[in-house]
């Protein structure tokens, strides 16, 4: 049988070719997952795994906000529906858990570097179809040159890489000056690789992202910080919208459609993204005050959308997603759900500020802060590529730093 020492090491290895393969492959990563997942289940040591993550708080509220998934399926009627929700979430009962428990602060640093280097990869492989040097394929064209994924999820992912890469560059006092360049301009790269794709909440989030750094990097400065984020993010808005014609459209459309909501309904006919996002949230509110404290289900959303959509819009397609994350809750689970969801989020927020590692303290409040943010423009903790890199950061950047 394998010893311990032998178990740990397999598990190090499989834990840098899955930080690899997050945003390359669906099936890849699902492969090493479920290598993962096994080896765990069947490797013993169960009592010391149980009081491990007994001990975390953060665990016991990703479960829980599994469970009730588990419990609100007794009062839901589409069961094959709720049943594929379970599918979809149950990263927070096993996986999520399972990271936690066997993830080493001293490998840490090689998570982040496989991590990003499938990011470089990916955005080499971007900018070869975006210059036509190779041909289309999968979700990528030279319009929108995503490959791997969709835009939806390609842009969060890029966005949470130019961070990390960020913070090396501007907190990182050993880098060479060869490294520094090298890292400035992967950073430069993948920013530019932002704006010439489709993904306005991975922008979103990019702002986001920036407007966190440099509050981080001027911790006991927040008037400067604040001086900076309204000089250099604008700066950055303006340069972007001028010289990317993506980018200008996407922006000059979000706003039309918004301003259009009111005064043509027959406009979001015509694929008014930000138009049908409000009318998903208004038709869901109609939900929610109905069901507000447990919610209509874990399998519900659709069918009681679609009673809802037949009498508020029914000129406008039924949908099984609200694109929504806090919304979905809300409908599925009610304040209940709702509430277990952000605890998850807030043990987070609360963990990081125990860290003495600046990296780790960094990114392990920068991680729930944008999810915060890009939820809110779809159900971001049911994707494949934006959960899973949101599970595996999230394992080992909050770990240990629980009392027992």
């Amino acid at each position: 049988m394998l010893n311990n020492i032998t178990i740990d090491k397999i598990y190090q290895y499989l834990l840098i070719m899955l930080a690899f393969l997050i945003p390359l492959t669906v099936s890849g990563a699902n492969i090493i997952i479920l290598i993962i997942v096994v080896l765990w289940l069947f490797s013993g040591n169960y009592k010391s795994k149980y009081n491990h993550l007994k001990s975390s708080k953060l665990m016991i509220a990703s479960i829980v906000f599994y469970c009730i998934h588990i419990i609100a399926i007794f009062w839901t009627e589409d069961l094959i529906w709720g049943l594929h929700i379970l599918h979809k979430m149950w990263y927070f009962l096993l996986l999520f858990p399972v990271l936690f428990n066997i993830v080493q602060r001293k490998d840490i640093k090689y998570y982040v570097y496989a991590f990003l280097l499938a990011i470089s990869l990916t955005e080499v492989v971007s900018y070869l179809i975006w210059l036509e040097i190779i041909p289309e394929f999968k979700n990528a064209s030279v319009a929108n040159p995503t490959p791997f994924m969709s835009h939806v999820s390609y842009n969060p992912i890029l966005a949470f890489a130019i961070y990390l890469v960020l913070h090396e560059v501007l907190f990182n006092k050993n880098l060479n000056s060869t490294k520094f360049f090298w890292l400035g301009f992967f950073a430069l790269t993948m920013s530019i690789n932002m704006f010439i794709t489709y993904g306005r909440a991975g922008q979103i989030m990019f702002f986001a992202m920036l407007a966190i750094l440099t509050f981080q990097f001027f911790e006991s400065q927040r008037l400067k910080a604040l001086i900076v984020i309204t000089i250099v993010i604008p700066g950055i808005f303006f340069a972007a919208y001028y010289s990317s014609p993506p980018f200008q459209d996407r922006v000059n459309l979000a706003i039309q459609e918004a301003v259009m909501y009111e005064a043509d309904n027959i406009y979001m006919n015509n694929g008014s993204s930000v138009g049908q996002r409000i009318n998903y949230a208004i038709n869901s509110w109609d939900i929610i005050k109905q069901n507000l404290l447990v919610g209509v289900g874990t399998g519900d959303f659709p069918r009681e959308y679609r009673k809802i959509n037949q009498i508020n819009s029914s000129h406008l397609p039924n949908i099984t997603n609200p694109h929504n994350m806090y919304v979905l809750v809300l409908v599925q689970l009610g304040l209940i759900g709702l509430v277990s969801m952000l605890s998850i989020f807030y043990y987070q927020i609360k963990l990081s500020f125990l860290s003495s590692n600046k990296f780790i303290r960094d990114s392990a409040i920068t991680l729930p802060l944008l999810f915060l943010v890009i939820m809110l423009s779809d159900s971001y903790l049911l994707g494949h590529y934006t959960t899973l890199m949101y599970v595996f950061f999230s394992s080992f950047l909050y770990k240990d730093f629980e009392k027992t």
